[in-house]
């Protein structure tokens, strides 16, 4: 690494669902008050979302993951402590069980007033919940050549967070349906690709220009360079309903950055392959995880997912070392052994019902799940 290159600072945002205690139903109009607790626990740290169930956390600038789970730990622990002064809970979960959007109040704020407006319905179901991390990456150019390479890397990360496979009280089929719903957006999915920063703002003038969005922070990709902070924005995952996967991931993407800026600095780059095909691995992580592999775009073949981790893990042994997350990048397999959220989600409604347990109380065990899981740890 040279002397000057990127410090692979990290910051963390994740979105929560807060959930009535009693009914395990999101809570449609919560109080006032707990925002206002929550403020002036945390201040700019807290924010609310485009829908009144939903709230939102973000770390400070962290300078290696340790320091970003300290933050992370106090942040959700705050959240849960709030929360619970009003017989309330956080689900880290990137959608509800059962809870329906159609039911749901919009935060009284301009921007998502206009928004809904503009979007209508498809705003109006973005019940969903994601986590984004932030990668310090200091150099305009440097974050479009790393964004270009680091696509390849995004269906792999979502398999690995998926907790969305319920909507509307049906089990969707899907590991992560939140995409189905955040993709029927402009301006989502993976990035596009770029020559370089001076391409990018060309292309992002057009669409202010036109009049269709306000700056850059309404472009909504997977991945894309922050317009408000010298980072690369991770935003293809779901949020992780156990902070030690959250973790996991960060330290995981960031050490991916850190190789394939490793490999520019030796004249080498990772191989570019088309949208096309990352779009079908993309496709396979929301339908199934990992449980039925993606494809191995260097063999042409669909490979078993664990084969794909061991392949990434031994890449980024070396930047793991440097970045002091060996442990958290390691934890990786475990995921891998017991599920994502998705995952237990799933078996906890199917135990449920086999043991003779109607369809809503089936379901409320689950957000009874997801209280525990998101509590783990904090």
């Amino acid at each position: 690494m040279t002397k000057n290159g990127p410090q692979f600072t990290i910051g963390i945002e994740e979105e929560y669902l807060l959930v009535d205690r009693e009914t395990r139903s999101l809570v449609v109009d919560p109080p006032a008050s707990l925002m206002a607790e929550c403020e002036e626990l945390c201040g700019a740290q807290v924010t609310s979302e485009l829908l009144r169930s939903q709230i939102e956390i973000g770390t400070k600038v962290c300078e290696n993951i340790q320091e970003a789970e300290e933050d992370l730990r106090r942040l959700r622990r705050i959240i849960i402590d709030c929360a619970a002064n009003h017989g309330l809970a956080p689900i880290a979960a990137s959608t509800h069980p059962f809870s329906r959007w159609s039911e749901q109040k919009q935060t009284e704020k301009e921007r998502y007033q206009a928004l809904t407006l503009e979007m209508q319905a498809a705003a109006r179901r973005l019940l969903i919940c994601g986590m984004h991390v932030h990668v310090g990456i200091n150099d305009d150019e440097l974050r479009i050549d790393l964004m270009n390479q680091m696509s390849y890397f995004l269906p792999h990360l979502l398999a690995l967070s998926c907790s969305s496979p319920f909507w509307d009280g049906r089990d969707t089929g899907l590991k992560s349906y939140r995409l189905t719903v955040f993709d029927s957006l402009p301006r989502t999915g993976l990035p596009e690709r770029f020559t370089s920063y001076a391409e990018y703002e060309r292309h992002i003038r057009i669409l202010m220009d036109s009049g269709l969005i306000e700056d850059a922070t309404r472009i909504w990709w997977d991945l894309r360079p922050s317009a408000r902070y010298p980072t690369l924005e991770t935003r293809v995952m779901d949020v992780c309903t156990k902070m030690r996967d959250t973790i996991t991931l960060a330290a995981m993407l960031t050490c991916i950055m850190r190789m394939l800026y490793r490999l520019r600095t030796s004249n080498q780059r990772w191989r570019m392959y088309t949208p096309m095909l990352i779009r079908e691995n993309r496709w396979r992580a929301m339908r199934y995880s990992f449980d039925e592999g993606l494809i191995d775009l260097g063999k042409g073949g669909v490979v078993p997912f664990e084969e794909l981790l061991d392949e990434i893990l031994s890449l980024i042994s070396e930047d793991a070392e440097a970045l002091g997350c060996v442990e958290e990048v390691g934890n990786a397999r475990r995921i891998l052994t017991r599920g994502t959220s998705a995952h237990r989600q799933l078996k906890s409604y199917e135990l449920e019902r086999a043991a003779g347990r109607n369809e809503e109380d089936s379901l409320k065990a689950v957000v009874d799940m997801l209280i525990s899981d998101t509590a783990e740890g904090v």
